[in-house]
């Protein structure tokens, strides 16, 4: 038997490869927990503190969530959302759930959870 490579299907799968690399490494890139969708799972990486005026005053809003539990290294859920434009947003942090605006919600940056369907791996 006569195996024979042609270098187009050899560019279409490196590209593929590429793509599919991509896009799992891009899965890691931080979103805002606004963007999180109703079920899904993620970690925290961070609350940011930056007011949208630029001014040197501490953003009482960030310190308040941390004192809740928006902690980086925390894993958080998205239970359901608001009927008209999804807000409020129900948060579940451990065993404790939250009701938080989009406004609040965009502060938190977080991670997506990995699953194994999501890379395609089974067992």
């Amino acid at each position: 038997m006569r195996i024979v490579i042609r270098p187009h299907l050899v560019i279409i799968l490196i590209c593929m490869y590429n793509k599919f690399s991509f896009e799992i490494i891009s899965g890691l890139d931080a979103v805002r927990l606004s963007e999180l969708k109703v079920k899904q799972t993620a970690i925290i990486s961070k609350v940011n503190r930056t007011l949208s005026d630029n001014s040197s005053s501490p953003d009482l809003i960030a310190s308040r969530l941390e004192t809740l539990g928006f902690v980086p290294g925390t894993s958080v859920q998205v239970i359901t959302k608001g009927i008209f434009g999804g807000d409020p947003i129900l948060i579940q942090v451990g065993f404790t759930r939250f009701a938080l605006r989009k406004v609040e919600a965009e502060k938190i940056e977080i991670n997506l959870e990995n699953t194994d369907d999501s890379i395609g791996v089974s067992a």
